[in-house]
């Protein structure tokens, strides 16, 4: 029987697919996790630069924003960051107190569900 050499026998294909999904089982898992903690790097430095704002606004200012997007309108931002995990700018949970009267924001946390990679949840950050 004479063999052409003009393409793979079923084996050979076989052979490779089973090696790449193999290759891929592996590499999948630790691709996803970097994701993850890229993920939550970013939502650590986007409330940061939010923390930042809110404190350069009442040094200037003398007092604490009553709407986050009065960071935006006052410059202090030139946009509403991201949260990274809920995908959304609307998804921040300011944390206000009442200073003369207003209820004004102070703070700022996640409002993303779930728990980071060290256990603790976003909404704690």
């Amino acid at each position: 029987m004479k063999h052409h050499g003009r393409g793979f026998t079923l084996i050979e294909l076989l052979v490779v697919l089973t090696v790449t999904a193999l290759l891929l089982s592996i590499v999948a898992p630790r691709f996803m996790k970097q994701t993850e903690i890229t993920r939550e790097s970013v939502l650590k430095e986007n409330l940061a630069s939010l923390r930042s704002a809110i404190d350069q606004y009442y040094a200037d200012k003398g007092k604490y924003p009553d709407r986050l997007e009065q960071l935006v309108e006052a410059r202090y931002l030139r946009k509403m960051p991201v949260d990274p995990v809920t995908n959304q700018t609307t998804t921040w949970r300011p944390e206000t107190m009442v200073e003369d009267g207003a209820l004004v924001i102070y703070d700022i946390k996640s409002g993303a569900p779930g728990a980071a990679q060290d256990g603790s949840s976003y909404a704690s950050w």
